[in-house]
């Protein structure tokens, strides 16, 4: 699968812009703030319905205008498929392939997948387990409908079990009767999402280790696990258990919501004991099993979208990462990089390779190299 075409209307600081790709790699160079992570945005629009940087759909409209369209064509067969995803000020944000409107947009998740790799990934290291679930949902949500739906189902329940411990805490009252259904919804949902994931993680985890010796040379050992306070050998009696904490907190304390990935180096806590280039190393290798457990399950290869990652890898990182590329390990990739003659460089080392700079400045395009 590769884009051909990108087409931007009014999306963040471009105007209109027109560009075709290639199948291969595409460098997007200028200076910081020109709008090449912008352009690696729409891409991510178009394969999963949002930005990956800005949740708010609105703001991410260009400045004084009141609407934004984005169009790509995509390459599976011979033929393209059109993908656009436009949005008007104080409207419903439309997602269309082709002339047909997905009447939900969790329709079109997985049907066009990237996966993107930027600075601010070292979050899912740093951060809350929030921010660790949301990237493992995130894939597990585009390889698999009904994974998406359990989840839409169990934040649904989610939400009204909590109001719902709210209200009695407000009026000081209690009515188990009232709570049941939404206790053995929560369960219900709960198991099978737990099922999933931990499933799910047996299939990623080679995957991962893999990717990270290769990284690292084989110094260090990597590990995740997965935690979860539904995993004992009675869930309904825990929840029951946690009922007065969940009444005093006006919050479910127990369920897959408080999972957890716990992410080690050498058998320690990676966000207290790993260095700066133990946990980027551990972000890419994390990313890089990403595609390749999207490829596994779509028969296919994703997108790889690389943004700014030269300046916070070293040389030697660098060069782990190309002998990927050089052995087309990957499908269609872009590159961002604020130093053209450093992109040229690198890519100029790969042989039977079709290239394709672009420089980007203030919202516009011009080509720089293909060949």
């Amino acid at each position: 699968m590769h884009l051909e075409s990108l087409e931007l209307l009014n999306f963040k600081n471009y105007e209109e812009i027109n560009l075709q790709f290639s199948p291969e790699i595409n460098c997007l160079t200028g200076n910081n703030g020109s709008g090449k992570t912008n352009m690696l945005d729409a891409i991510h629009y178009l394969s999963l319905t949002k930005s990956a940087f800005n949740p708010v759909d609105s703001q991410n409209i260009r400045h004084e205008e009141n609407f934004m369209v984005i169009r790509g064509a995509f390459y599976k067969t011979e033929k393209p498929e059109i993908i656009q995803c436009s949005l008007q000020q104080g409207q419903r944000k439309v997602v269309k392939q082709g002339k047909k409107q997905y009447e939900k947009l969790g329709e079109h998740i997985g049907r066009y997948p990237v996966v993107l790799i930027a600075p601010n990934d070292t979050d899912v290291i740093r951060e809350g387990s929030e921010i660790r679930r949301k990237f493992f949902d995130s894939i597990l949500s585009q390889i698999d409908q009904q994974y998406l739906q359990w989840l839409l189902q169990y934040n649904h329940v989610l939400k009204q079990r909590n109001s719902l411990l709210k209200h009695f805490a407000e009026k000081n009252t209690l009515d188990r009767d009232l709570l049941e259904p939404y206790d053995q919804q929560l369960l219900h949902f709960g198991l099978l999402i737990l099922g999933a994931r931990k499933e799910f993680l047996n299939e990623y985890l080679p995957f991962f280790l893999s990717h990270y010796q290769n990284l690292s040379e084989g110094k260090e050992k990597a590990e995740i696990r997965h935690e979860s306070n539904l995993e004992v050998e009675d869930p309904a009696a825990e929840l029951s258990r946690s009922l007065r904490r969940d009444l005093a907190l006006q919050r479910s304390n127990t369920g897959i919501h408080k999972d957890d990935y716990v992410f080690e180096i050498e058998g320690h806590p990676l966000k207290k004991w790993g260095s700066q280039g133990q946990q980027k190393s551990f972000v890419i290798a994390l990313k890089l099993a990403h595609f390749d457990v999207m490829r596994q399950h779509k028969g296919y290869k994703p997108i790889l979208l690389l943004d700014d990652i030269f300046d916070k890898l070293d040389d030697h990182r660098i060069a782990r990462l190309m002998e990927l590329v050089s052995g087309h390990t990957f499908g269609q990739l872009f590159v961002t990089d604020a130093r053209p003659e450093r992109t040229e460089r690198i890519f100029q080392q790969l042989p039977d390779t079709e290239v394709r700079v672009f420089k980007i400045e203030k919202g516009k395009a011009t080509i720089l190299k293909d060949a």
